[in-house]
């Protein structure tokens, strides 16, 4: 959450500011600002609401500085206003500040700075950071920033600029994302590499505790003694396209349409010869063999993708597993040993609260396995292996493709524990493989028309809630159905277990009242339809998603969206795609923001 960028060059540093922030206005958007460091002296400006809000301030002012850095905020301490958007600034308006995370003890910081005379004008945490640095300042910014962040905790990315040393930007980052790179006109620095891919394709993915210093003639990289290091530079050869909407009226739309793509990719080359191959996992058969307990943690949808591979590897691999709420996970005293395979699942690979669970589960013993979407990222690096979900860059907040991409990435890590425990034999893995490629195929039908799917939105768009229900992985699918909807289209929406509605949510239901239902053919498909005629006798509007050729289903509903046939444990896969739809069309008739729901971030990186 909040976002960073940052230039020193030959050329103009706002118009890049400006374009670096509406690419980086997915992890926040209340407020953002700049800050221009040029002949004339640092200039600030801030506004509340969207870039467009700054963007159309800055076109009418003249900043014509070549140095500069800016944000775009989520809030967390203060109110989304002008005065609380960064950049900060010191008491002296000479040094400026940018920063993503949250510093824990700015309390008493600030208490000891305002005791020393300073003087505050926001009521945010990053204030102290401009105030601590204007302390330590004596002509060197970078030795002010370090000697500024030994005073600090909490997690911090941080980018400083002084009139005093114009063209100069010092950067620095603790559990907080922050990547660097050079190109033909200048140096860059932003929170995520899709702000600087279109000047420079080598980047430097900052770790924690380094300092890099900016300047027009290039960057400088320093540990937190101040002692030169060489940085690992890694080249990105992804499209910058990616993160254009190509044609669709919003990201979330192009995003859900890519979702066949992303299945492809995350499963090109995992069969070789006839077997399973994540070798990036960097486990031998026996060492997974030796797995006696696998703990999954995640956060909101990824919770979700947690969910199905809770089922699938308890199913094929038959080990004990369990599924946190990562922000949960390192208060509960979890059992975790050596033979504990800890799963950690981010869309972002920075989420503050799985990071933190990571951490604690490796001091225990665990081997830990990321999958996330983001290469070079802090759960990335921080793991023993890595599955990249191959998403690409998702802009909607609401995930989606990131989903789909890790449930598929989860199923491969189930199907290779039941591989390597000898549960499953060459041929079933090779048929399993081959069921699972096809959902892409399947997927890509489930798009070519949505006509259901819009009509039901269109009767179930003026509810004040709904309920979601399934059983076995149609459960799990319900869970993020409900999400979804609540997201984008702040429909209240719950999801149960549909054996649980005797149990309580049928007290809920009256004339009208939308209950969405995953009725697949299946083991459990009958139960299911008993439920639905439970909730029907009361009154209930029924949506159903369905197997393509169940006439019979009709009887019991009011709609019915049809998905193509498909093995049981792959429903997450097809049937969240038409939810995903559903949401995003009662979202639009209802007036909502798809792309960016209020008060949500898409990434968490504080706790």
């Amino acid at each position: 959450m909040c976002g960073i960028v940052g230039y020193t060059g030959s050329l103009a540093a706002a118009p890049f500011l400006i374009e670096g922030l509406r690419k980086l206005e997915y992890r926040g958007y209340d407020s953002a600002g700049v800050a221009i460091n040029g002949e004339g002296g640092l200039q600030v400006v801030r506004r509340k609401g969207k870039v467009a809000a700054l963007a159309q301030s800055v076109k009418s002012m003249d900043l014509n500085g070549t140095c500069g850095i800016g944000h775009t905020r989520w809030a967390t301490h203060g109110k989304p206003s002008e005065v609380n958007a960064h950049p900060h600034t010191s008491c002296d308006g000479k040094i400026a500040v940018v920063h993503n995370g949250i510093i824990e003890n700015f309390a008493e910081l600030r208490e000891k700075l305002e005791d020393a005379g300073h003087t505050f004008a926001s009521a945010t945490d990053t204030e102290v950071i401009a105030h601590l640095v204007e302390e330590a300042y004596m002509g060197d910014l970078l030795s002010a920033v370090r000697t500024a962040t030994e005073r600090i905790h909490g997690a911090y990315g941080l980018a400083v600029t002084c009139e005093n040393e114009p063209g100069v930007i010092i950067v620095t980052r603790k559990d907080s994302p922050i990547v660097v790179g050079q190109g033909e006109t200048g140096a860059y620095v932003a929170s995520d590499m899709i702000a600087v891919l279109e000047y420079t394709r080598d980047i430097v993915v900052m770790a924690d505790g380094q300092f890099a210093k900016l300047t027009p003639a290039g960057v400088e990289f320093f540990d937190m003694y101040g002692k030169p290091v060489q940085p690992e530079i890694t080249h990105i050869d992804w499209d910058v396209d990616t993160a254009e909407k190509g044609g669709y009226p919003d990201f979330m739309l192009k995003e859900i349409h890519e979702q066949p793509r992303v299945i492809r990719d995350t499963l090109a080359g995992r069969m070789v010869g006839g077997h399973l191959s994540i070798d990036e996992l960097d486990m031998t058969t026996e060492e997974l063999n030796l797995i006696e307990r696998v703990t999954i943690i995640a956060c909101g949808t990824s919770y979700h993708a947690g969910l199905v591979a809770q089922k699938l590897i308890e199913h094929w691999a038959r080990i004990p597993t369990t599924v946190s709420v990562a922000s949960e996970f390192r208060y509960d005293d979890p059992i975790i040993t050596p033979t504990t395979l800890v799963v950690a699942v981010s869309q972002s690979g920075e989420t503050a609260d799985t990071l933190a669970a990571i951490r604690d589960a490796r001091v225990k013993g665990a081997k830990v396995f990321g999958i996330t979407n983001v290469i070079g990222s802090p759960v990335a690096r921080e793991s023993d292996g890595v599955i990249y979900t191959k998403a690409n860059k998702e802009i909607a907040v609401a995930s989606t493709k990131s989903f789909l991409g890790q449930v598929v990435s989860l199923t491969l890590l189930a199907m290779l524990l039941a591989q390597a425990k000898g549960r499953m034999r060459s041929n079933e893995i090779r048929a399993l493989f081959r069921q699972l490629a096809e959902t892409a195929q399947q997927v890509e039908e489930i798009l070519s028309d949505t006509t259901a799917i819009d009509e039901a939105a269109v009767a179930c768009k003026d509810a004040a809630s709904a309920l979601f229900i399934g059983r076995g992985m149609g459960a799990a699918t319900s869970y993020e159905g409900a999400l979804k909807l609540k997201e984008i289209s702040y429909l209240h929406a719950e999801a149960y277990a549909a054996g649980e509605m005797k149990h309580g949510p049928i007290a809920l239901i009256s004339d009208g009242f939308p209950v969405i239902a995953i009725a697949t053919k299946g083991p459990v498909y009958d139960k299911v339809v008993s439920n639905l005629q439970e909730a029907r006798a009361r009154g209930a509007k029924i949506v159903v998603v369905a197997t393509e050729g169940d006439e019979d289903i009709k009887a019991h509903a009011d709609h019915v969206i049809y998905i193509p046939k498909v093995n049981d444990y792959f429903i997450p896969i097809t049937a969240s795609v038409p939810l995903q739809l559903f949401a995003r069309a009662i979202a639009l008739l209802r007036g909502c923001d798809v792309d960016q729901p209020r008060n949500l971030a898409k990434s968490v990186t504080v706790e």
